[in-house]
């Protein structure tokens, strides 16, 4: 792909992702609803005006890790503890439900099979597909609402983040039985090792941003520092770790979120994420879709996929949070909050695709799960957590001509 070409995509991503996500605000609906068709007006399957590039596909990766770091500046640590266990139960809950739902979903299409088999490791692998949460979106969601620093939104990002690693594992395993290449014990070890170095690790370079945020206050290599910190916890946890970069980018955050320039940080990496790189990755769901050899059969299952996908995550999520005795609408919040699928649940589809677990004409109905929750779930939040919410993001402010010039000084 040359760089005529490049500047040209960009060009057209960022104007469609701007008018339709202003569409989507005047709709009183989520910017991000707005990007996502964009990214499909756009795309191969309408216009054909910009395809898939593994140089948009690595602007996407930088967006939805800045996001992700961005979401950790902003997560209140205490609430992060606190909500600790029922993070956990919630996120177990998370993957457990849909995880048998897929099973059952794909035994009624194709018949059901016996364990072991290689129809069985199939039906089990599509309950794998829908035990991952999309974190970006929901704190792309809960951010413009102005609730994520909240503690139902501190439960949800939580929660959302822990599922994607309890669903790594699983996707491990059920590779593992299929592959002898893969090795589950392994995995687990890895994740273990992943936190304590997190733990370890963030102490010390807490101290040592607490040290320099005290001598250099409010200067702009602060954030630079914090970038380059977030660029490197996603790098080791992908590369030493094998564990998702976001994973890796919301942990570099975590670790820098109680400093005296904190919101500081935060406010940087949101004008260039905001301009530039989150527009590209919600874009790019968008782009990801087609529409080719799509039968009949496969529109019934892909519909069917979509419905049991998001109804057990609410299922699951809801009712564990009912467990611990959140309200109803509290309740609904978190299960709403944990249906939207993304990034992850792409990265899971296409291991089962090389592996041959998935059929390609079935991928399409991963990216209308994807298109669908991304839509639904914003909106839907949008309702539970109507007057809730402040503002706290640059495009969300009243006065976003003046809040952008400050931003541009400081």
């Amino acid at each position: 792909m040359d760089t005529i070409t490049c500047f040209k995509d960009l060009a057209i991503i960022i104007i469609a992702a701007k008018l339709l996500g202003l569409g989507a605000k005047k709709l009183k609906a989520p910017q991000v609803a707005g990007q996502i068709v964009a990214g499909l007006l756009i795309g191969p399957s309408v216009l054909g005006l910009v395809g898939e590039s593994e140089f948009l596909a690595v602007m996407a990766e930088i967006g939805v890790v800045l996001l992700m770091f961005s979401a950790g500046l902003e997560t209140n640590l205490k609430e992060l503890i606190k909500t600790g266990p029922v993070a956990v139960c919630i996120a177990c809950a998370g993957v457990l439900v849909p995880l048998a739902g897929g099973w059952v979903l794909y035994s009624c299409f194709y018949g059901f099979a016996p364990i072991g088999s290689e129809e069985f490791f199939k039906a089990i692998f599509v309950g794998t597909i829908m035990t991952a949460t999309s974190v970006s979106i929901t704190v792309q969601t809960l951010r413009e609402l102005g609730c994520l620093k909240g503690k139902i939104g501190t439960l949800i990002v939580s929660s959302a983040i822990i599922d994607d690693v309890i669903g790594i594992i699983v996707l491990t395993f059920v590779i593992g039985f299929k592959s002898a290449d893969a090795d589950p014990v392994d995995v687990i070890v890895k994740t273990l090792l992943f936190i304590v170095f997190s733990l370890c690790i963030g102490v010390l370079i807490y101290f040592l941003f607490k040290y320099l945020d005290k001598k250099f206050f409010h200067q702009r290599r602060i954030p630079i520092f914090g970038l380059a910190l977030c660029f490197t916890m996603a790098y080791c946890a992908d590369a030493f770790f094998g564990i998702a970069d976001i994973t890796g980018a919301y942990v570099a955050g975590i670790i820098l979120c109680n400093l005296r320039d904190a919101e500081y940080i935060a406010g940087k990496m949101d004008i260039s994420s905001y301009m530039l790189f989150g527009p590209v990755f919600f874009a790019s769901i968008g782009l990801k879709t087609t529409l080719d050899g799509f039968t009949l059969e496969l529109l019934w299952f892909g519909l069917a996929f979509v419905g049991v996908a998001l109804i057990t995550k609410i299922i699951g999520c809801g009712l564990m949070a009912k467990v611990f005795r959140y309200s109803n609408k509290d309740a609904l919040k978190v299960g709403v909050g944990m249906m939207t699928r993304g990034e992850v649940a792409l990265i899971v589809a296409q291991k089962g695709l090389a592996c041959g677990l998935f059929a390609p004409e079935s991928f399409t109905a991963v990216i209308l799960l994807i298109i669908i929750s991304s839509i639904v779930a914003p909106v839907l939040l949008k309702l539970l957590f109507k007057g809730e919410g402040t503002l706290n993001t640059i495009e969300e402010h009243p006065d976003y001509d003046e809040a952008d010039e400050v931003y541009a000084e400081v």
